[in-house]
């Protein structure tokens, strides 16, 4: 896993006076907004490095979220925290083509895979 391409920028046009480079933690935060909007998503889940960064009062809007960017492909992996009542193949099957949706329109990067795994339930009022 240590030779995975996760910080790894992918240039994505170098017509003009230059070139255009984005980051896979900028692909990161897009996957992670982009799932919040969606209806039943309660969070993102992350490692517990990130749950502590949380407590701590930081943000960090890529947590949860894993990029793996080879070529102009991208690999997205996702935990997330699903509300309680909300159908989980349902909510899973939207934020996959949400977050597919953002990512090709904003950065013009092919997206190939968008995996879900659910890490938890909350109740929508915690």
């Amino acid at each position: 896993m240590a030779n995975e391409k996760e910080t790894q920028d992918y240039v994505v046009d170098k017509k003009g006076i230059g070139e255009v480079k984005i980051a896979s933690d900028v692909v990161a935060v897009i996957a992670s907004l982009a799932a919040n909007e969606v209806d039943g998503v309660h969070s993102m889940a992350g490692n517990l490095t990130n749950e502590l960064i949380g407590k701590l009062g930081m943000r960090n809007l890529s947590k949860g979220v894993k990029v793996v960017m080879e070529e102009s492909d991208v690999r997205v992996d996702m935990a997330l925290n699903i509300k309680y009542g909300y159908s989980i193949p349902k909510v899973s099957k939207q934020v996959q083509e949400k977050v597919e949706q953002q990512i090709e329109n904003m950065t013009g990067l092919m997206v190939t895979e968008v995996n879900i795994r659910v890490a938890g339930v909350s109740l929508a009022d915690e």
